[in-house]
């Protein structure tokens, strides 16, 4: 398959279409409220910049994605780490303030089903990195009331939860004790448990300690990239399907696309050798990173690449283990042609068509698979 796939439109039918339309279509991870905390713009209207807002979510059918409360590694082990993640729920609650004809927070799957059913575009949110629990589990009881209802237990370094895929440094060799402590609480009060980031070893803990079905929110498969520990592999595959969970495929193309993911390799081998001779601030490496993509080319991949990572993994575990995590507005330029915003889930709806998938199959992929993990989650929580 050409990883360097001209711009060729999709031709969408009538039928795909209406199946966006007519669909639950929930999105494990959109990097929106990072995006707009710096630089607030008003993702009711149609934006200039980034992959979200408010038309271009209505013209691909999404209804649920989920609002990343992403607060980065270099805040962990701080106060500010916490204070970060409360802003962010500042900012989503403030779009649906300013906008409650056209958004609402989602706490609940009852919640997104209802407010599909009066036309409104549900926001769940989703806590990326855990690090703002601070070692206090109380702080994890007002995540939960302010309505996070999954935390990606890391993020690129390791914590005092769990170590990361992105970090060498393996302090706790998979997940730490107190780990362990946040995802039995995190089963308790029914908060899904998110994989995406973490070590491979933390990743089989977590299956281990966890009692409810577990979700990888924005992961793809290890089998197109090896050698990448973010994706997940076969074994990884088969143990998160035993459990009754979900991985929701990122679109990024260094996630799907070998090539893609080689070039993003070198860049960065290119920058460590820059950084260690001239120092990470320097003027050399800021413009390595500005220049680099002038000199090699980015290789895009293309729709057929994130088909191509559904298809196998359904094929590997069965269609009710499969979901959409974008990581829109979280993978910079680097989505596939024809899946570059949250208005081109039709085309990915016709790709699984062409496939043979059924509605009812397409249905569960677009957000039946995680809605079911969710009431599980919630069911468990309730009988505690």
């Amino acid at each position: 398959m050409s990883s360097h796939a001209s711009e060729n439109p999709v031709t969408v039918s009538p039928k795909a279409r209406d199946l966006a339309r007519t669909s639950i279509i929930i999105d494990g991870h959109v990097d929106v409220p990072y995006r707009i905390y710096d630089n607030w713009v008003d993702v009711s209207q149609r934006t200039t910049e980034g992959d979200f807002d408010y038309p271009r979510a209505i013209a691909g059918g999404l209804n649920a994605p989920f609002m990343s409360i992403y607060v980065p590694a270099s805040l962990d082990g701080s106060d500010a780490s916490t204070l970060r993640a409360h802003h962010l729920i500042d900012h989503v609650e403030a779009i649906v303030g300013r906008s409650p004809d056209k958004f609402a927070i989602a706490t609940s799957p009852a919640e997104v089903t209802a407010q599909f059913k009066k036309g409104l575009l549900s926001l769940p949110l989703g806590m990326e990195n855990g690090a703002p629990i601070q070692g206090d589990l109380q702080n994890l009881q007002a995540f939960y009331d302010r309505g996070i209802r999954y935390i990606t237990l890391t993020h690129s370094k390791s914590n005092l939860i769990s170590d990361s895929s992105y970090d060498e440094n393996r302090q706790w060799g998979g997940l730490s004790a107190f780990g362990k402590d946040v995802i039995k609480e995190m089963n308790r009060l029914g908060i899904m448990v998110d994989v995406s980031h973490v070590s491979d070893d933390a990743f089989y803990d977590t299956i281990k300690e966890s009692r409810a079905p577990v979700i990888a929110s924005h992961s793809s498969l290890r089998k197109f990239t090896p050698g990448f520990e973010r994706n997940m592999d076969d074994s990884m595959l088969k143990a998160l399907a035993k459990n009754g969970g979900v991985i929701m495929i990122n679109f990024g193309s260094t996630f799907v696309d070998p090539v893609a993911r080689k070039w993003s390799d070198e860049r960065s081998s290119k920058l460590k050798e820059v950084e260690t001779k001239y120092g990470e601030n320097s003027n050399e490496a800021a413009e390595f990173k500005r220049d680099y993509r002038k000199h090699t080319p980015f290789p895009y991949a293309n729709l057929d690449h994130v088909i191509e990572h559904i298809d196998y993994a359904v094929n590997l575990i069965g269609i009710n283990h499969v979901g959409l995590g974008s990581d829109y507005d979280g993978v910079g330029d680097s989505l596939p042609i024809n899946l570059k915003d949250v208005s081109t889930y039709p085309n990915l709806i016709q790709g699984l068509m062409d496939k043979g998938y059924s509605d009812s199959d397409i249905k569960k992929i677009l957000g039946d698979n995680l809605l079911r993990v969710w009431m599980h989650v919630e069911r468990l929580a309730q009988n505690d």
